[in-house]
């Protein structure tokens, strides 16, 4: 079963428990997905990856959100916010752990030849699709950064 399909299927579910917390931020991550799926001229069925990519954008939102929330001192939306993330990183796929950021780092250091600060971009290009929607960018970039001096 893809993740569109298991967040449909975890919808229904939801909504036969009444659980509305649930229900809720799975209707808007599958409002999501439908949305991506009619932009455009024609309309298409979301890859599994571009499904994946969608439900990270979504987390994203939402940690972008409680932190605003909570710099705000605003709780209550804060907890809001925090509650949605967890119901939906588990249509993630297994994120990297940081020992495996850094180690898919150095080989990527090795094989691009990178060493300094300015070669970022260049590295980025090479590691981003070893590592996309299993880690956070902004730590893989605060790791490279890192290990660039």
């Amino acid at each position: 079963m893809n993740t569109k399909e298991q967040i449909q299927k975890d919808l229904m579910e939801a909504m036969k428990a009444r659980n509305q917390e649930v229900t809720d931020t799975l209707r808007m991550l599958k409002a999501a997905v439908m949305k991506f799926e009619v932009s455009g001229k024609e309309k298409k069925d979301a890859t599994e990856e571009e499904v994946i990519q969608i439900v990270g954008k979504e987390i994203k939102s939402r940690k972008d959100s409680f932190e605003q929330f909570t710099a705000g001192n605003r709780p209550e939306l804060a907890a809001k916010e925090a509650a949605e993330i967890k119901i939906i990183e588990k249509y993630l796929p297994q994120q990297m752990s940081e020992e495996e950021i850094r180690a898919t780092v150095t080989k990527v250091l090795a094989q691009t030849g990178a060493t300094s600060k300015t070669e970022l971009g260049k590295v980025m290009g090479v590691l981003m699709p070893h590592v996309k929607g299993k880690a956070d960018g902004t730590l893989v970039n605060k790791i490279v950064q890192e290990m660039l001096k």
